[in-house]
């Protein structure tokens, strides 16, 4: 994992298909974050790759996810198998002639993130209606159905505007780019808030490091990101967390889950600080720290009602009155 922002998902779509078990250890090795599996059809898209059957294979070679790209004409009629098969999230196309809901409802009720993914001439706007059922949106910045495209500049421009879906969900939403991401067109694609860059071609071109790829790759993704929206700074890196509140455990817990309720992960972990009445010290809540100050903003009211709770029950527990058993914290 880097300590940047950018990640990269590892297409294996141009790899060595007669040999991929060792093409996954060779990707995770090199740095990727993910392994990109694109899956087509011949019908939905002109070429035929693979199926459950070969991304089952290969799930016990890497602990990487598996972010499975269905280029095909009927998802819900195959679903099952590929969250049978290990994919950590499942992305269908928004161009299908089949009801898209019960496919992204199956996607999510199996524990997996569900997404979206749209072609470069589908309007934007014809995600809307899913935006509460998905937890991805991959923008096609080539057309679908083959690797070592051009990349399509216009459609890269639906990155900025696709972040508007996830505008109440500031962690639980990503956005993916497909197709012509390499060192050249990184920084563009940084520089619009794509959280996600598959890239493919890139990797496997002859000549080419894929481990200096990878790290070109989220560097320049990272540096656009910090020029476009954070003043020339660094960007925050997605795996540094802090503490935005400081309880005993049962309080905590209660906090922890209004904050969680609305999209944003929290991890209680044992502090240093304040010792309570009952020998136990407080716990910290940590968040992410890209999304601190949202945390901090939009739940204001219910960190001070909590901390004012906490004193009240620090007061009572202290107090040589009344029953302790029932002013002890829930040790559950």
């Amino acid at each position: 994992m880097g300590t940047g922002r950018a990640r990269v998902a590892a297409s294996i779509l141009n790899s060595d298909l007669g040999n991929l078990a060792h093409v996954v250890r060779r990707l995770e090795k090199a740095g990727a974050d993910r392994i990109h599996l694109d899956v087509m059809d011949g019908h939905f898209v002109p070429n035929l790759t693979f199926g459950p059957r070969t991304i089952k294979a290969l799930r016990p070679r890497t602990e990487l996810p598996f972010d499975a790209h269905l280029m095909i004409s009927e998802p819900g009629r195959y679903v099952d198998e590929y969250i049978d098969a290990g994919c950590d999230s499942i992305t269908i196309h928004v161009e299908i002639d089949e009801p898209i809901e019960p496919t992204l409802e199956r996607i999510r009720e199996a524990g997996r993130a569900p997404g979206l993914s749209l072609k470069p001439g589908t309007a934007l706007r014809t995600l809307e209606r899913y935006r509460k059922l998905i937890d991805i949106v991959m923008v096609m910045t080539v057309e679908p159905g083959f690797g070592g495209q051009q990349f399509m500049r216009e459609s890269a421009r639906k990155i900025l505007r696709a972040r508007a879906l996830f505008s109440e969900r500031p962690m639980s939403g990503e956005i993916h780019v497909d197709g012509g991401i390499n060192r050249e067109t990184a920084e563009y694609v940084g520089g619009l808030g794509a959280d996600i860059l598959v890239v493919g071609s890139a990797l496997f071109a002859k000549g080419h490091d894929i481990g200096r790829e990878i790290r070109l790759v989220k560097a320049l993704a990272d540096e656009g990101y910090a020029f476009q929206f954070n003043a020339g700074k660094p960007p925050v890196p997605r795996d540094e967390w802090r503490s935005i509140a400081s309880l005993p455990r049962h309080i905590g817990s209660q906090l922890r889950s209004i904050i969680e309720a609305q999209g944003i992960p929290v991890i209680m972990l044992r502090a240093n600080g304040r010792m309570n009445p009952d020998g136990i010290r407080d716990y910290e809540l940590l968040v992410p720290r890209s999304v601190e100050t949202v945390a901090r903003e939009r739940f204001t009211p219910e960190r001070q009602r909590a901390e004012a709770e906490a004193d009240e029950w620090r007061a009572a527990f202290a107090s040589p009155e009344g029953d302790r058993t029932i002013r002890r914290a829930d040790p559950t």
